[in-house]
């Protein structure tokens, strides 16, 4: 959850004496400043009543009302986050739902989920939360903060929370807005006060949305740096459940085309050609969508032409894509110049591929060493080691390596020709081909180091054989 930078949880001091209110909020006249969005024009909406036994994830368009098109929103788009409503009461429910399925939202995973707080945090105990969290209360003051207390428990640090609840009291709101939620509605809400919410936390002009740059590279070529860089754009994705976008910097040789199974018209060297003309609306078009939460920004991958573009049109290009999803994975070329060594001093994350053999070693601490001395405050490269325990080649052993960086390896990853192999050839993801692998509990291990994120663990089921029953297994 969101929180000014002096706090780390945005609700560690619910128990701080600065905590408690001096204002009654059980009075019997309670300061009334009137609805803060009653200058929106009322949308006019008949509700539908939902038919019984209508399961609650099965929504259609034509289930709910449409939105009146005169609006005062404009051309407001929702980027590419994940977005979970949980109302308590039918009115919000109606709101929750008309607004999810509103064409502003398309670009948005949108959950409504009825339950409030309580539920979604129920939900969260197991699951990762969303870029933003939309919950309803009808509890008081002290309820409401009890019950967000619990909430930022279970919350990732960056997750938005917007909270729908039932007093207006402009001390609660202030209380809540110093906590770390990032706004407070008063029900009842409608739909288009909802998408406008959404839209003034995600579509600011002065506090744009910039979603978080992971930076692949490999320390010499061949360490398979692009097939980690997309396993784990993949991971992140589908086991995270976090939209994602791939952006592929090897204009020539770029293989994330292949490795999707991919062949999109337009991707990276359409937007650099003209980053000027690059707007939302044409680069919706150019992202191919691989799974539900996955977008690809491919390279041509062709020779057919002289990739001549700057270091401005390709600063302009990466700021434009971080603004469409919360991660961006950057797959960057074994090459170095200008516009390279901004991406990666520009990201938030990176991480260098690299293999146990002396030019690995060689260029990864050169590469170490630069990033610390320009980014002496950021997180230091991630490092991982690649194709270890190749049958019949020498190698530095693991020790030895760590011992000459100064940093450990995030993980190790062992030389497994018939996997990669196999999902290179098929166009799959690790995870995919060969979800009991070493290589996919080492990328999700990569994956829950770098985003801080922990993934669902799913128990097995126990044995129904027949042998089983008869047979038990001694303990």
């Amino acid at each position: 959850m969101s929180s000014p930078a002096r706090h780390n949880d945005p609700f560690d001091s619910f128990d701080d004496a600065d905590d408690s209110f001096t204002q009654n909020y059980e009075a019997a006249h309670p300061l009334d400043l009137g609805d803060p969005f009653d200058d929106l024009p009322d949308a006019d909406l008949q509700p539908l009543t939902p038919e019984p036994g209508l399961p609650r994830q099965a929504l259609t368009a034509a289930s709910f009302t449409a939105i009146e098109p005169t609006d005062d929103l404009g051309a407001v788009s929702i980027p590419r986050i994940g977005i979970h409503f949980f109302p308590k009461n039918d009115t919000t429910l109606q709101a929750c739902d008309t607004a999810a399925l509103d064409r502003r939202m398309a670009r948005a995973q949108s959950l409504v989920r009825r339950g409030g707080i309580d539920e979604a945090i129920a939900v969260y105990q197991q699951e990762p939360t969303p870029s933003l969290l939309i919950v309803e209360s009808s509890e008081a003051a002290h309820g409401l903060l009890d019950q967000l207390g619990r909430l930022a428990e279970v919350c990732d640090t960056n997750t938005k929370v917007v909270v729908i609840g039932a007093h207006n009291d402009i001390s609660l709101y202030r209380e809540l807005i110093r906590q770390g939620v990032s706004e407070y509605m008063v029900a009842p809400v409608k739909p288009l006060q909802l998408i406008k919410s959404i839209a003034t936390l995600f579509n600011d002009p002065e506090t744009p949305f910039v979603g978080r740059a992971i930076a692949f590279m490999g320390a010499r070529g061949g360490a398979g740096s692009s097939v980690l860089a997309h396993n784990f754009a993949h991971s992140l994705s589908e086991v995270m459940q976090a939209n994602t976008v791939i952006a592929d910097y090897d204009l020539p040789f770029g293989t994330a085309g292949l490795d999707f199974n991919q062949d999109p018209l337009q991707g990276m060297a359409d937007a650099l050609n003209e980053p000027e003309r690059l707007d939302q609306v044409l680069l919706d078009r150019m992202l191919t969508r691989c799974t539900e939460r996955l977008s690809l920004f491919s390279a041509p991958a062709s020779l057919d032409q002289d990739y001549l573009a700057d270091e401005h049109a390709f600063e302009e290009v990466t700021r434009k894509v971080r603004s469409v999803a919360p991660f961006i994975v950057m797959d960057l070329p074994h090459i170095w110049t200008p516009w390279l060594k901004k991406c990666l001093i520009a990201a938030d994350e990176v991480v260098i591929v690299a293999t146990p053999d002396l030019a690995s070693l060689r260029n990864a601490k050169n590469l170490i060493e630069l990033l610390k001395s320009f980014r002496p405050n950021d997180n230091p490269p991630h490092i991982v080691l690649n194709q270890i325990d190749m049958p019949g080649r020498p190698e530095i052993p693991v020790k030895d390596f760590t011992a000459a960086l100064g940093v450990a390896p995030a993980c190790t990853i062992s030389f497994d020709a018939k996997t990669f192999g196999q999902a290179a050839n098929n166009g799959q993801m690790i995870a995919e081909c060969a979800p009991a692998s070493k290589a996919h509990e080492a990328l999700l291990a990569l994956t829950a180091t770098i985003t801080g994120r922990t993934p669902e663990t799913k128990k097995k089921p126990a044995s129904t054989s027949l042998i089983g029953k008869f047979f038990p297994k001694k303990k």
